[in-house]
């Protein structure tokens, strides 16, 4: 038996390898250029599109120096967990998150948002662009393309950053129709965006590694020596991570 959810989730994953080889070589070559020239990185998502950030951030095989941006206000663990959504929509609240956030010039900020319309990430991207800061976008272009913006600017996500990776879902993100049902079930942005990023971060080990340069990736805590190991990322990388 094939699973539907499985078949559209692999099918995704071949068009998003194939289509977006460019970006994500692009996107990889910036993680390295970022990491050798000792400049900062951080990640942002809001409600789900979150999670994301939350699997680049202080995971066992992942990159060091990913900084998450994570705005307490649009966790899922709010209550009630429908601020979330109207916090995303509050045009300025990114400009609030982005002036605590410590950018500087020719740093790197990765956003997921699966709309790309919602004035929190599109307020942020815009504060971080103003110090400098090179904007990675992951949304869904088709998606995003066909609904507006909730910014006064009008502008969305898509239409701000420098890199674009396209998740290639569909509208609404869901992906099974069901018969009598109106509403698709079963997102697949998470599974996708994950993939990507993963992709992205193995390949910036190996191209550092290459180039002779030890990777900074976290041990597992789980396993002897981890502990150890990841101290020294700490202090090695001190001056760029700001999670600790």
């Amino acid at each position: 038996m094939t699973f539907p959810y499985y078949k559209k989730i692999t099918n995704i994953l071949e068009e998003v390898v194939t289509k977006e080889e460019n970006t994500i070589q692009k996107t990889i070559s910036l993680f390295v250029e970022t990491i050798k020239g000792k400049r900062q990185m951080f990640a942002f998502g809001a409600s789900h599109a979150g999670i994301v950030t939350e699997e680049l951030f202080y995971r066992a095989g992942g990159l060091a120096l990913i900084n998450p941006i994570l705005e307490s206000s649009m966790m899922l663990n709010t209550r009630p967990v429908t601020q979330t959504s109207k916090m995303e929509r509050l045009e300025g609240y990114g400009r609030i998150i982005g002036e605590k956030t410590p950018f500087k010039k020719d740093d790197v900020l990765l956003v997921h948002s699966v709309s790309g319309r919602n004035p929190v990430a599109i307020d942020l991207v815009l504060y971080a662009k103003e110090k400098g800061v090179k904007i990675v976008a992951i949304t869904n272009l088709d998606y995003s393309k066909n609904v507006t913006s909730r910014h006064s600017s009008g502008k969305r996500l898509f239409e701000l950053a420098d890199i674009v990776i396209d998740n290639h879902g569909e509208k609404g993100d869901a992906c099974i129709e069901i018969e009598g049902i109106t509403q698709k079930v079963a997102p697949t942005s998470t599974v996708v965006s994950t993939t990507i990023m993963n992709i992205v971060v193995s390949e910036v080990a190996l191209r550092l590694a290459e180039e002779g340069i030890t990777p900074p990736v976290f041990h597992s805590a789980n396993v002897d020596g981890g502990d150890d190991h990841n101290k020294k990322l700490f202090e090695e990388y001190k001056d760029t991570i700001h999670y600790m």
